[in-house]
């Protein structure tokens, strides 16, 4: 069934850091992209002042953010000098085990929360 998870991150930009996390964030996407088949769309995006990042993934169902927990979870200590975590926005339902390793990663990267917004009604219209 073609339930989509979107994942949102925002972040705070540490001073002096913006060059250096734009490289690495332009390496972990290219990774993604080629590691991760299932995942719809997986976008870094920063405010125009470089303060802050938000990264946007829309994924085809649970097993995809699973996997990308999997394959992506081990890059992300690289980003700590870099970031503190400020939110993970996650709308779907996520299980347990990926609950968890979103909150890992929140502390890992910084003190942020972890939200969960259930769907109350709505539909979506990718190619499935």
């Amino acid at each position: 069934m073609f339930e989509p998870i979107l994942y949102i991150d925002t972040s705070e930009v540490r001073d002096g850091s913006l060059g250096e996390l734009k490289t690495a964030m332009s390496a972990l996407v290219r990774f993604i992209e080629a590691n991760e088949p299932r995942l719809i769309a997986y976008n870094a995006y920063f405010e125009e002042d470089g303060t802050r990042m938000t990264v946007v993934h829309v994924h085809h169902d649970l097993a995809s953010l699973e996997f990308h927990m999997k394959v992506a979870g081990p890059e992300f200590p690289k980003f700590a000098p870099f970031i503190k975590l400020l939110a993970i926005d996650v709308y779907g339902k996520p299980s347990d085990d990926v609950l968890e390793r979103l909150r890992q990663k929140a502390r890992m990267l910084g003190s942020g929360t972890v939200t969960v917004h259930e769907q109350h009604a709505g539909f979506a219209r990718f190619a499935g």
